[in-house]
């Protein structure tokens, strides 16, 4: 089968599976008739992989990594539970952050239902520029009450 039919069976776009091909994940074979390259039975069983790995946070470098120890003979499952507790534990990370974020904006809009509009001439935008950050501002009085 051909790009555009591997990538519609399989519901991704037709760039998605040369970009796959392209950084060696995918290996189709060349027509001798007509040089196309075509997908066999097997790429689309590791098309059907990626998608899966990447679905569960798997990058393409954690992919090529997990392929290749399978390609080598090896067992694969060991080196894909270190990485996915790896992915977790960014993931975790990424996660707290946003949380924090998401209390800055909610902080934010609380303290800027009162203000009014308007800035000065050294303010960009007094909201901002007036805002108190409670993440920050409770960690500075912690600190100061350890002192």
């Amino acid at each position: 089968m051909y790009v555009k039919q591997l990538a519609k069976l399989m519901n991704v776009t037709a760039d998605t599976v040369r970009h796959y091909t392209r950084v060696g994940l995918l290996n189709p074979v060349r027509s001798a008739e007509n040089g196309y390259q075509e997908y066999t039975k097997q790429d689309q069983q590791r098309l059907k992989f990626i998608i899966s790995a990447r679905q569960l946070g798997f990058s393409l470098r954690d992919i090529q990594q997990i392929v290749d120890e399978s390609e080598q003979g090896n067992c694969p499952c060991p080196l894909t539970r270190k990485l996915i507790a790896k992915r977790l534990e960014e993931t975790e990370v990424l996660f707290q952050e946003t949380l924090k974020l998401r209390n800055r904006m909610h902080a934010a809009i609380t303290q800027w239902e009162t203000s009014v509009d308007g800035a000065n001439a050294s303010d960009v935008c007094s909201l901002i520029e007036s805002f108190v950050d409670p993440i920050n501002d409770s960690a500075n009085k912690e600190q100061r009450n350890d002192d």
